[in-house]
């Protein structure tokens, strides 16, 4: 896999400082939706409790099969008649919408998700929730602090493409 050459990292920051006027301040780094590039920041794991790891393995060939992909996200709703659920149409680089239900309404809400780069397998037979069929599953992570569960959907740099394939 090629990395983009210095070069192209600081035409791109000398674009990017043209484009606004300037060079960003850290605040603005932070508050910048548009990216993946948020400071790194002392985070307290106390009292956080992970699931543990599957005894079973799974082998190459099976987990092979899975076709994990970059999707942006179009648009994110509420599904109606659902406290759950919310309706995401996404952008996963073959030019038709996919349509993913995802039951994180407790943890998100629509409006933050627009325009983010998510994870999703891409291959799993359509699944009907609510009356919509569902084409595909979002991938998110969870764990438990304090006794609470958290989730924490899986969000990428926008700079990697609708459609990338993860390997």
């Amino acid at each position: 896999m090629k990395t983009l050459k210095s070069e192209n990292n600081e035409a791109y920051a000398d674009e990017k400082a043209g484009e606004e006027g300037g060079s960003e301040t850290a605040e603005e780094a932070v508050s910048d939706k548009t990216g993946f590039f948020t400071p790194n920041e002392k985070i307290d794991f106390n009292g956080v409790k992970i699931e543990p790891l599957f005894a079973d393995y799974v082998d190459f060939d099976t987990f092979s099969k899975s076709d994990f992909r970059a999707v942006k996200v179009k648009e994110c709703s509420a599904v109606p008649k659902s406290k759950k659920l919310l309706k995401f149409v996404l952008d996963d680089g073959t030019g038709t919408d996919r349509i993913i239900l995802s039951g994180i309404h407790a943890y998100y809400e629509p409006e933050e998700l627009v325009g983010k780069t998510l994870i999703a397998i891409t291959n799993l037979p359509p699944r009907a929730m609510m009356g919509i069929d569902s084409c595909g599953m979002l991938l998110s992570a969870v764990n438990e602090r304090n006794g609470e569960e958290e989730l924490h959907l899986l969000m990428v740099d926008n700079h990697i493409p609708a459609g990338a394939k993860l390997y």
